[in-house]
């Protein structure tokens, strides 16, 4: 393998393999096997190139990537699917490190449509359409969003109506705002759409249930009733079609309904094993939420991808030479370069632990097999959507950070920061909009699951919040008897507590997600079905915190635990200090909020700012080693600043 800094032979450091194993977590194998097949060609663009070329490539390259099997991990093995359901995250993951487009493509293709046929979908569609979808045969889109409906799903206007004389279904689009957009695979390649719609039959409404609907014939044109758009340029991802649908009274046979939670007979007569039009949504989006874990997991990769080259550059590129000293200073030599990039590397390895204990989840509340848990359903949705919103705005940041870091040899096409810069920044609004993901975390924190899934208004929902809010937080820190001994060992508010110690850190990360927590319970409390959206309204910032606070302990405990897994040696001292340097300055970064709640002095606030730095300067001459055990495929990084 080059060396990260010099393309000549890197030194061997066994510190690069355990690190690296550590990261690359359970699916160890499927990311060694794709760093082993991948070639350039395969996954990366080029700069400059037409929105039409782009997309004729990208389509090229999902085809190619379906013809080698990638296509079928994460499907049902019962019907040639390979791997496991986690799985098909981490594929996502590895194929961030090319070019998201095609990323973003083939998680339209494989995890979204695909993903609806299979887990909304029963034997009769798994049996007609999985093997076409895996293998690229069949294209199609997923087609949720609303023009006036985007994060409010349960609101959607396009409606689907039984014709009982007919025996079919008659979709439509009633009104402007009801037109289905920004769907990927629209504008140019899909054949068959997953369309989500409110269900009305002879009874009455039911609620949003979703459909397969033919919207082109085999020569690519629209079938009859529906119009397809074309959303046109957009500020990145320009291999991706994303388009418009408009259905006109467009008849759709009943047996394309995704029935695997409710169903309608041939007389009319509708069936679900969930009662509740609530429980039966929130039921039915919960089985989606692996669309949230692989654009979080995919957008901590381009991060990942972005520190790679720019701490690559900046070993290399001199600036300005110190007194007595001819030769300029490589510009990561200087502490604000360091502190540019170095906490934002330390971050990425915390996500990344994080993102694996997530997708570990995944896979065994909703893998082949797995039984129905619904508490660890309704966690694992507020992880899902917390550690969504703060790993792409993590990435959002990095990868511009990483870009002024390389300063105009950043801004050039062939360096890929741009282009990666402009592709991440859709990931905070779709597949959920970030501020209101954090929303639903802090609700789902504050509510007994069980009240989620009544039928209770927003008022009531917000009424219910009882005063042991704290005991809704679920997988605390308390739960891991390792990490409870080091939290259980230090006296938090002593000055003389090393701020390397890793309780003290968990302790603090722990005392503000409960007290943000215990408070913002405390200010709903009075809500009444009156003022219920007033006062919610009014305390959203303090919502937001809250929400943020318990994934940031999360992400902490879950670093953590893999530190305190490792056996003792060289590479464990080396992630300690890693792990040091994302719970400091993540502290350091909210130093207001604990300096005015007492859990820091003056004192122990300045300390924290000097520790900061001298972690950075102690990882200087870790550099390479921590950017080779991130695991970015070398082939895949062509940027000219990098080598």
């Amino acid at each position: 393998m080059p060396s990260t800094l010099t393309g000549t032979a890197a030194p061997v450091d066994a510190r690069v393999d355990e690190l690296r194993a550590l990261l690359d977590g359970p699916w160890r194998e499927l990311r060694e096997r794709f760093r082993t097949e991948i070639e350039p060609e395969m996954v990366l663009g080029e700069p400059g190139r037409s929105i039409e070329d782009n997309r004729a490539r990208v389509t090229g390259q999902l085809l190619n990537l379906a013809e080698k099997g990638y296509g079928r991990v994460g499907f049902l093995t019962e019907y040639g699917g390979e791997y496991d359901y986690g799985a098909s995250c981490v594929l996502f993951e590895m194929q961030a490190y090319g070019d998201l487009s095609l990323t973003v493509k083939t998680g339209v293709q494989f995890g979204l449509f695909g993903g609806a046929v299979q887990r909304l979908g029963t034997a009769r569609h798994h049996a007609a359409y999985l093997e076409d979808i895996m293998t690229g045969k069949l294209l199609g889109s997923f087609a949720m969003t609303e023009e006036g409906h985007g994060s409010n799903v349960q609101r959607l206007e396009t409606t689907l109506t039984y014709d009982v004389e007919a025996g079919d279904f008659v979709l439509h689009s009633p009104t402007p705002s009801s037109i289905k957009t920004y769907i990927g695979n629209a504008a140019r390649n899909a054949q068959l759409a997953v369309v989500f719609a409110q269900l009305i039959v002879p009874a009455g409404p039911q609620g949003v249930h979703a459909i397969l609907v033919p919207v082109r014939d085999g020569d690519g044109k629209p079938l009859p009733g529906v119009t397809i758009g074309d959303n046109g340029p957009k500020a990145g991802l320009p291999g991706v079609d994303n388009g418009t649908f408009l259905f006109d009274h467009v008849r759709v046979p009943r047996e394309n309904l995704l029935n695997a939670y409710g169903d309608v007979a041939a007389d009319g007569s509708y069936t679900s094993d969930i009662e509740g039009e609530n429980k039966r949504f929130f039921t039915m989006l919960g089985t989606l939420v692996r669309g949230r874990v692989c654009v979080g997991g995919g957008a901590a990769a381009s991060a990942k991808k972005a520190l790679v080259i720019a701490l690559r550059y900046g070993t290399a590129r001199r600036q300005f030479e110190a007194p007595g000293v001819e030769q300029e200073n490589v510009i990561l030599d200087y502490l604000a370069h360091q502190r540019k990039l170095f906490p934002r590397l330390a971050r990425s390895y915390a996500l990344s632990f994080a993102q694996n204990e997530l997708t570990s989840r995944l896979q065994a509340l909703q893998g082949e097999g797995a039984q129905p848990d619904e508490q660890g359903q309704r966690e694992l949705e507020g992880l899902v959507a917390g550690m969504k919103a703060l790993s792409t705005w993590h990435a959002i940041d990095t990868i511009q950070t990483c870009r002024e870091a390389c300063g105009g040899a950043g801004y050039i096409g062939e360096n890929e920061l741009g282009q990666m810069r402009a592709d991440t920044d859709v990931f905070a609004t779709f597949e959920g909009d970030n501020t209101v993901l954090l929303q639903l975390v802090a609700k789902g924190l504050l509510t007994q699951y069980k009240e989620t899934f009544s039928d209770l208004d927003a008022a009531d929902l917000v009424g219910l919040i009882t005063r042991q809010v704290g005991d809704t937080i679920v997988e605390k820190t308390a739960g891991r008897a390792g990490l409870q001994k080091l939290v259980d060992a230090v006296t938090p508010r002593n000055d003389e507590t090393a701020l390397d110690n890793r309780g003290w850190q968990l302790w603090m990360f722990r005392e503000r997600a409960e007290h943000l927590l215990e408070t913002l319970g405390k200010r709903l409390r009075k809500a009444t079905r009156e003022n219920a959206f007033e006062l919610f309204n009014n305390a959203q910032d303090h919502v937001l915190e809250s929400a943020r606070a318990y994934i940031e302990e999360f992400i902490l405990t879950e670093a953590s635990a893999a530190w305190q897994a490792m056996p003792k040696g060289p590479a464990r001292d080396l992630l300690d200090k890693v792990i040091d340097l994302y719970a400091l300055s993540s502290i350091e970064a909210d130093k207001a909020w604990f300096l005015e709640h007492g859990r820091l002095t003056d004192k122990r606030s300045r300390l924290v700012t000097a520790t900061v730095n001298d972690l950075c300067q102690a990882l200087r001459p870790e550099v390479d080693t921590l950017t080779r055990a991130l695991g970015v495929p070398d082939q895949l990084i062509v940027a000219p600043i990098a080598h």
